[in-house]
């Protein structure tokens, strides 16, 4: 299944189980950067008074960068439970897709796509609608996996990690990004974690329908 099918991305976010149990495996983080961190930095560097953050998730995010930077921030996300969570947080966040954004044209100096670009069925649309909403001058910051992320975990439990099919990937990200922006910048870090235990990797390999399927391959251990 494609990690843009609608079905799949309606299921994993229709409740936050499936993301918290995702979040929840990098505060075992064995070192390297974060790539919240840097998301964050590239934004202070930008200095925009508006920001748009698109599949925002819980908010967590968005909140952090109107806090940090004192800026303005809009957050959406296909997922109204999402947006639930997000305006708990005090985020000024509405349901809506990427693929069809309901704001003027021009409407924000950058925007934050954080893990999410793989999910967009017409990914060219999706940028296209990004690259109209942001001022001239204005910048997109855009986080993705690797292809090979966590091949270790799916190789244990027998999972063929061509399987997920990411979209919008680490090895090919650059090159849709080119369609749509006259400059983009790369940068490439790893994060790497650990499971502590066989509950904490349950969890993460149970957090999709397709990982679910898995869960007996997971071995026991402490």
């Amino acid at each position: 299944m494609r990690s843009d099918d609608p079905k799949l991305v309606h299921e994993q976010y229709e409740t936050e189980d499936g993301l918290a149990a995702r979040a929840s495996l990098y505060l075992h983080s064995a070192g390297g950067m974060d790539a919240r961190d840097v998301v964050v930095d590239e934004l202070r560097r930008i200095a925009p008074e508006r920001v748009l953050e698109v599949g925002c998730g819980w908010g967590e995010l968005a909140e952090r960068i109107s806090v940090e930077l004192g800026c303005d921030v809009v957050a959406l996300d296909t997922s109204a439970r999402m947006v639930e969570l997000a305006t708990e947080r005090g985020v000024d966040a509405l349901v809506g897709d990427v693929q069809e954004l309901p704001f003027a044209d021009g409407s924000f100096d950058a925007a934050v796509a954080a893990w999410m670009l793989y999910h967009v069925p017409d990914l060219d649309r999706g940028l296209a609608e990004l690259a109209r909403v942001l001022r001239p001058g204005g910048a997109l910051v855009a986080v993705t996996n690797g292809a090979n992320d966590f091949e270790e975990l799916w190789s244990l439990v027998g999972r063929d990690i061509s399987e997920r099919a990411l979209t919008f990937r680490v090895e090919n990200g650059e090159e849709h990004l080119r369609r749509h922006f006259a400059t983009v910048e790369r940068r490439d870090f790893a994060t790497p974690v650990s499971f502590p235990d066989s509950e904490t990797m349950r969890r993460y390999v149970g957090s999709s329908e397709l990982g679910r399927s898995l869960l007996e391959n997971v071995p026991e251990f402490t």
